[in-house]
């Protein structure tokens, strides 16, 4: 039997008010978009759907549940998944995560993508400790915001593809967060938004980066982000 992770609000209900009990299998035609109702929503690993939660459905003090699931499967990259058969058979302690290690999160994503030197010598720093100052993180957002805006043009008059936009994209949220988390306590849930803003764009960054092979701003082999082994390791701090 397979195994996934369910997050729930205080009443056991996830998206869209959808009710589940423990022991219970329920089953969907597994059909669709994978944001559809034909899909029993989960994630591969608890941290995975704790660091992307405030994307996907926001949910406030979730509780997190292993389940047990089988039939059919839909994968959205590592960061969610789909199944047509499930039951939630066990409830779990919610790891807390801290700001810092959202933000430890977003650069370790984003440093699979964007190889752009100036960008990389900051994201070292800010992951040694040596420079959190939001004063060094606003100068890496321009500078990434600069550089996703020229690849966006780049994009359209066909001179470059999505991927290098995504890669700069990325690098952008992965300073915004950092950016953010400096700033001040009510920034707080900006930062964690921006967190995941930059994983999303990482991924699309590694769909179709061929064509993008001369571009010094993003990696030239496409390989898929184990967002599972990023989480981790953004919990070491």
């Amino acid at each position: 039997m397979k195994i996934a992770y369910k997050l729930t609000d205080s009443e056991m209900k996830a998206y869209k008010g959808f009710q589940w009990e423990i022991g219970k299998w329920y089953e969907t035609t597994g059909e669709g978009k994978l944001c559809s109702p034909g899909w029993l929503h989960f994630y591969n690993d608890p941290l995975v759907g704790l660091f992307m939660n405030l994307t996907y459905v926001n949910i406030g003090n979730p509780r997190l549940f292993r389940a047990e699931v089988e039939g059919k499967f839909l994968d959205d990259n590592g960061t969610r998944c789909g199944y047509s058969r499930a039951r939630l058979v066990e409830e779990l302690t919610v790891p807390q995560i801290s700001l810092v290690q959202r933000v430890r999160f977003a650069i370790l994503c984003a440093k699979k993508v964007y190889k752009e030197k100036e960008w990389n010598e900051w994201a070292d720093n800010w992951l040694s400790g040596k420079d959190r100052t939001k004063e060094s993180a606003v100068i890496i957002v321009y500078a990434a915001q600069s550089i996703a805006k020229n690849a966006f043009f780049a994009v359209l008059s066909a001179k470059s593809t999505m991927s290098v936009f995504y890669a700069a994209r990325s690098a952008e949220s992965a300073a915004k967060s950092a950016f953010y988390a400096a700033k001040n306590t009510e920034s707080a849930e900006i930062a964690a938004k921006s967190a995941v803003s930059a994983a999303e764009s990482a991924f699309y960054a590694t769909k179709n980066t061929k064509s993008a092979a001369k571009s010094t701003s993003i990696t030239t082999k496409s390989k898929k982000i184990d967002l599972i082994k990023i989480a981790r390791k953004a919990m070491e701090e």
